[in-house]
């Protein structure tokens, strides 16, 4: 059987409009969770008395998320359609959470951003459509879900889809770029096959519009970049990174440095979902065992590539940014926390180059005192310490970042120019 394509699917959206129910709905449809799981979860969810929980349950495996009812962490869960093999990658609509939705979105090829056909856009939704057209996220399927809270009403689909839409295309989307489905996930119209219920619509069911994207070209040509998410010392075996290839290509045997530390070594084998590899792709997560080198040497945030092609390690970066909520404004010496790929470092806006329209991108204001919520503006940064990440242009996972203070994310941007260290 040949392999196929793989795709991260992030699911977005407001807290309660049923982005975890859709993915327990698309998890059960596709076979990935049986009947007697869900009759498993049935029961869970009587238990603490939210009987239609249970699609929901299938994501929220977390003892303490499924008594709250709020998704908490990021969870990955696999399922296959016709064409595809996605990853989803369920983000927290919960607003403490945004840091690791920003993680996922980063790692998405394609969105889906659930939508209540009863409520519309929400606070939430405004910022998770922000912070997906900032990260470079080109694919969004809008899901107009519980249509049976409005009686699969064809205006209120379409009252929606025009508000979503002006909302997306405002932050730069292309019409091209998007989908939209009228569908109810507790009910499962729409969400497999077409339901009779909506006579009036004529496109893809939900599975369907997933067979729809496009799978990213993989910068295979490109160097190798890989940022490292975790470091493990396995006994008798020694220290293996993890991390997903974002660029380029990794081989057992190779020569490696890992910056911006500096460390050099080789590559003793690849593995991924349990099997040794000889070489990896972009998309692929992998862990690889190196030779001679303490866990210590290693840490999270740390980019790996080839000897010959290091990571470059900068000490200052220009950035286009925007500021999604900030209490006061933003002056130069403001000192936030920066997550790009997977580090995460407090980094210094040291100028205020200019202030942008976001609706239309013109500069309106050169060299401002101070940016506030709803700005985007082209900024200088400095890390507190060097750190490796890259120019969006050139590698776009390493190039794009979110901006968190006082528990909440308050912006997002992509770095457009590098200041390597000498």
């Amino acid at each position: 059987m040949a392999e196929k394509p793989h795709m991260n699917l992030i699911f977005i959206g407001h807290v309660d409009h049923g982005k975890s129910t859709t993915v327990g709905r698309l998890l059960y449809e596709t076979g990935a969770v049986t009947d007697r799981d869900m009759a498993r979860y049935k029961e869970e969810a009587a238990k603490v008395n939210k009987p239609t929980f249970e699609f929901a349950f299938v994501m929220d495996t977390l003892k303490e998320e499924r008594e709250r009812g709020i998704t908490i962490d990021i969870q990955h869960r696999d399922f296959q359609t016709g064409k595809y093999y996605f990853t989803i990658i369920d983000a927290p609509g919960h607003r403490d959470f945004v840091k690791n939705m920003i993680t996922g979105a980063s790692q998405a090829d394609a969105a889906v951003l659930v939508v209540s056909a009863k409520d519309g856009i929400q606070a939430q939704t405004r910022e998770h459509a922000i912070l997906i057209s900032v990260l470079g996220v080109g694919q969004v399927i809008v899901g107009v879900n519980k249509m049976d809270e409005v009686e699969f009403s064809q205006q209120k689909y379409e009252d929606v889809k025009k508000a979503v839409g002006d909302l997306l295309k405002s932050f730069g989307f292309k019409p091209d770029q998007i989908n939209f489905i009228p569908y109810s996930a507790i009910e499962g119209s729409n969400v497999k096959t077409k339901s009779p219920k909506t006579p009036w619509y004529t496109g893809p069911s939900l599975l369907e519009a997933l067979d729809l994207l496009k799978v990213p070209e993989k910068p295979t040509d490109k160097p190798l970049r890989l940022p490292i998410q975790d470091v493990f010392s396995i006994s008798g075996f020694g220290t293996v990174p993890v991390g997903r290839i974002e660029s380029g290509i990794l081989k057992a045997g190779d020569q490696i440095v890992i910056m911006p530390g500096g460390v050099k070594t080789e590559v003793k084998s690849i593995e991924m979902h349990h099997q040794q590899l000889q070489k990896a792709e972009p998309g692929d997560n992998v862990g690889f065992n190196v030779k001679g080198i303490e866990k210590k040497d290693i840490k999270r945030g740390d980019v790996v590539g080839h000897a010959n092609n290091p990571p470059t390690v900068v000490s200052e970066f220009k950035a286009q940014v925007v500021v999604l909520h900030h209490q006061n404004v933003i002056a130069r010496g403001y000192t936030p926390v920066f997550h790009i790929h997977t580090a995460q470092i407090a980094c210094t806006f040291t100028d205020i180059l200019e202030r942008k329209d976001p609706k239309t991108g013109q500069t309106v204001e050169q060299n401002p005192q101070t940016i506030k919520t709803g700005d985007v503006a082209i900024v200088k940064i400095k890390p507190t310490k060097p750190i490796a990440l890259e120019k969006f242009s050139d590698f776009k996972p390493l190039g794009r970042f979110a901006i968190r203070d006082m528990g909440e994310t308050i912006g997002a941007g992509i770095i457009l120019d590098v200041t390597p260290v000498k």
